[in-house]
C-alpha cells in the first residue's frame, strides 16, 4: 500500500484511487490531494464548482495509447475524441504529447485550431455536417472528413475545389453493450451508411476528381467494458473491402464506481490489433479514437456542501448539480462522492448527493458513503473528466464551471468560470432601447 494512499477502517478509501485520479493521495489529516494541490487550496483560490485534472496522470494516459498502439501496428494514429473535453488547454497537450484531433463540429474545430493544433493533424465528424462546418474544415486545411451520408457527398462536389482526403463511416452491425443512448454500431443507429450503401458511397468517391477516398470508419459506442466487441468491430469493418486506412473509432469505458471493472490499455490494445492482424490487410493504415478512456479518470468535479437535511432520508446538497453533470440524466450513469477534506474520518452515513437544480431527477449520487456532512465541506465527484464540461449548461441561470490542471504541486487555470456578464451577452439585443 501507498503510504500517501490510505485505506482506514470504516472507509471505503482503499477502494476508491483506482477510480480517483492516478496522482491522487490524501494529506496527514485527511484532505485529498490532486498533483499535489489540495483540494482546499483549489477551492479557496478558484471556487466551487471546479473542474480539477491531473495533468501528469492524463499525459502518462496519452502515452500509453500512442506508444501501445505504435508499437503494436507500425502505420498507426491515434486521434483525440475532443467532444469528451473540448477545451483549448486539452487541445494543447494533445498536440503535445503526439495525437492528432478528431473534432464534431465547428466549434471544436475553432477550438482546436486556437490551441495551435495542426490542421493536417485535425479529422472532421458529423452525421449532419453544414455547408459553413465543411467550408470551415477545407479552409483550415484538414487532413481528412469522415463522410457520413451521400448528402454530405452531395455537399462536397459542391464545395471541393482541390483535392481532399475522406473516410466512409460505415454500420459495423454490431450492438454495444452500453447505454442505448451511447451505442452507434447497431443497425438502427443514426451514424453512417449499411455496408450495402456504402458501396455506392465508396464508388461515388473513387470517381470523383477532388474525393480521395482513403478507407472507412466505424465506431460501435461508447462506456464499453468487454474488449472482445472492438474486435468483433474489426472483424466486421473487413468485409466492406480492402482499403488503406481503418479508424476503428473509440469507445473505451472506464470505473466510476466501486463495482465496476475496466479494461486496461494494453489490453484494448491487444484485442484490437489481434483483429486487425487477422482481419485487415497487414500495409493498412490503423488508427483509433479515445476519449473518455483518455481524460475520464484524470478529472474530478469539486463542489462544496450548501445544505444538509436529514428528513426521510440524509441529502447532502450541493453548489452545482444537473446543469455540470448532465450525464447522469441522459445515460443514468453512475458515481461516486467522497468528502474530500475529511477522508479519514468513519464513513458512518449513507447520503443522497444533490444538486442545487430544480428537478428531483438532480440526483448526483444515490446512496454516497461518507462522515456526517455538515455545511462546507467539500465534496469531490471522481472520474467526471469525459463529458461533465462539454455538456454543461445554464439551467436555473447556473455558471458553467471553471477548469484547472494540477500538476507537481502546481495549478494553473485553463478555462475561465463564466460569469453573469457571459450569461447576459447573448441577450443584449432584447435589453437595447429600440428594444424597449
Amino acid at each position: 500500500m501507498i503510504a500517501n494512499r490510505p485505506a482506514p477502517a470504516g472507509t471505503r478509501l482503499g477502494e476508491l484511487w483506482r477510480i480517483l485520479p492516478e496522482e491522487a493521495t490524501a494529506t496527514d489529516d485527511g484532505v485529498l490531494e490532486i498533483g499535489g494541490v489540495a483540494v482546499t487550496e483549489l477551492a479557496e483560490r478558484f471556487g466551487t464548482p471546479l473542474h480539477v485534472y491531473d495533468e501528469v496522470g492524463l499525459r502518462r494516459q496519452i502515452r500509453r495509447f500512442v506508444d501501445g498502439l505504435h508499437a503494436r501496428w507500425a502505420d498507426s494514429d491515434v486521434l483525440f475524441a475532443s467532444k469528451s473535453l473540448p477545451a483549448v488547454g486539452m487541445y494543447r497537450i494533445a498536440q503535445e504529447e503526439g495525437l492528432s484531433v478528431d473534432v464534431a463540429g465547428g466549434g471544436e474545430l475553432r477550438l482546436a485550431l486556437a490551441a495551435g493544433v495542426d490542421p493536417a493533424r485535425i479529422h472532421m465528424h458529423g452525421n449532419a455536417k453544414t455547408d459553413a462546418e465543411l467550408r470551415m474544415a477545407l479552409e483550415a486545411g484538414i487532413d481528412t472528413i469522415i463522410v457520413d451520408n451521400e448528402d454530405e457527398l452531395d455537399r462536397l462536389e459542391r464545395l471541393l475545389d482541390r483535392p481532399q482526403k475522406l473516410l466512409l463511416r460505415v454500420i459495423p452491425g454490431v450492438e454495444a453493450k452500453t447505454h442505448a443512448s451511447q451505442a452507434t454500431g447497431g443497425a438502427s443507429s443514426k451514424f453512417g451508411l449499411p455496408l450495402d450503401q456504402a458501396e455506392r458511397a465508396i464508388a461515388r468517391m473513387q470517381a470523383h476528381r477532388f474525393m480521395r477516398f482513403e478507407g472507412v470508419h466505424l465506431h460501435i459506442g461508447s462506456q464499453i467494458l468487454d474488449t472482445a466487441q472492438f474486435a468483433e468491430a474489426v472483424a466486421k469493418i473487413s468485409s466492406v473491402g480492402s482499403f488503406g486506412t481503418y479508424d476503428v473509432g473509440g469507445g473505451l469505458g472506464i470505473a466510476y464506481t466501486y463495482d465496476e471493472q475496466a479494461p486496461a490499455v494494453e489490453d484494448y490494445l491487444d484485442a484490437v490489433v489481434a483483429a486487425a492482424r487477422a482481419n485487415l490487410p497487414a500495409d493498412a493504415r490503423l488508427l483509433i479514437e479515445p476519449g473518455r478512456s483518455i481524460v475520464g479518470r484524470a478529472g474530478v468535479t469539486l463542489y462544496r456542501t450548501t445544505t444538509v437535511k436529514r428528513t426521510g432520508r440524509t441529502f447532502v446538497a450541493v453548489d452545482g448539480g444537473l446543469a455540470d453533470q448532465m450525464d447522469i440524466a441522459l445515460t443514468q450513469q453512475r458515481y461516486e462522492a467522497i468528502l474530500a477534506d475529511r477522508l479519514l474520518e468513519p464513513w458512518t452515513e449513507t447520503a443522497q448527493v444533490v444538486g442545487r437544480q430544480c428537478e428531483s431527477g438532480d440526483l448526483l449520487v444515490d446512496g454516497a458513503a461518507m462522515p456526517p456532512a455538515r455545511v462546507g465541506d467539500l465534496v469531490v465527484m471522481p472520474a467526471t473528466g469525459a463529458y461533465a464540461y462539454t455538456m454543461s449548461n445554464n439551467y436555473n441561470g447556473a455558471l458553467k464551471p471553471a477548469i484547472v490542471f494540477v500538476a507537481d504541486g502546481a495549478a494553473r487555470l485553463v478555462a475561465r468560470r463564466e460569469t453573469y456578464d457571459d450569461l447576459l451577452a447573448t441577450h443584449a439585443p432584447a435589453m437595447a432601447p429600440a428594444f424597449a
